[in-house]
């Protein structure tokens, strides 16, 4: 059974499937589906062509679907969509899609803490993190389990990829790879998520592979196409290498990968 506060307000249209709690003073809009078990705590507004799959929560004065901010969007019917047992804290916005994607979508178990925000097009992985304040610009791609630490700014068009690290008030203008650890205004390369890699079950053969084709790639010296043929013929049988290889050269690349920095205690351990 549903629980709706007398205060909501549900346009025609809105579907809403069992289970669903909508707190007080929540507007949802004619377009919008709730999942079973979505739970709207209060002051919650859900706009536009947009699904909130199974078990999402979100928390007062959040906003999702609203439009984008791009001055080219002209009401186009576009689409936002947060997946299953996501967790969207107190003031957190994400925004419906762009005609350039036309889809905003954020991963499941997802946690965005209060006042994040996930702009127009962007695409967030499962399991990823976003600290108080993180702002993502539009057509923003972040892999899975990524972290993002709190007050970070990621400029519009960069992708993150999976297991990657951001550190606090990072400002980031470039592509970060996969496993990656970043730092700084602007953000630096420092090194591998080695904390994090850990923690998630690579193995110290996984770690050692990747911090020496992370030296090869970012610290060694030479002209980088050619040391991104040395990994390619190195480290063939390596998959995680390989998933790091095939990000740089990606067609999708919008920007140039983040420059590297000083390597961190963590990275300059041994595996």
């Amino acid at each position: 059974m549903n629980q709706i506060h007398p205060s909501a307000i549900i346009a025609p249209g809105a579907r809403i499937a069992a289970g669903v709690t909508i707190g007080p003073f929540c507007t949802v809009g004619a377009d919008v589906e709730l999942r079973e078990g979505v739970t709207l705590i209060s002051h919650v507004a859900i706009e536009g062509h947009t699904i909130l799959h199974e078990g999402v929560q979100v928390s007062p004065y959040a906003s999702v679907g609203l439009p984008p901010q791009d001055l080219k969007y002209k009401g186009e019917p576009t689409r936002c969509e947060i997946g299953p047992r996501s967790l969207l804290r107190e003031h957190v916005t994400v925004h419906r899609g762009s005609v350039g994607r036309g889809h905003t979508m954020v991963g499941a178990d997802c946690m965005l803490m209060a006042c994040s925000h996930v702009g127009h097009d962007c695409q967030v992985g499962d399991r990823v993190i976003m600290a108080n304040n993180v702002m993502l610009g539009g057509h923003v791609q972040v892999g899975e389990q990524v972290f993002i630490g709190g007050g970070a700014a990621i400029h519009q068009m960069v992708r993150i990829g999976r297991h990657a690290m951001v550190g606090g008030m990072s400002g980031v203008t470039n592509d970060i790879p996969p496993f990656g650890n970043v730092f700084g205004v602007p953000a630096r390369l420092v090194g591998l998520n080695v904390i994090g890699l850990r923690r998630r079950g690579f193995s110290k053969d996984n770690l050692a592979a990747l911090r020496l084709a992370f030296r090869l790639l970012f610290r060694d010296s030479g002209i980088f196409a050619e040391k991104l043929e040395v990994a390619r013929q190195r480290y063939v049988d390596d998959v995680l290498v390989q998933e790091v290889l095939a990000f740089i050269a990606s067609p999708e690349r919008k920007r140039e990968m983040c420059r590297p920095g000083r390597m961190t205690a963590d990275d300059d351990d041994d595996a």
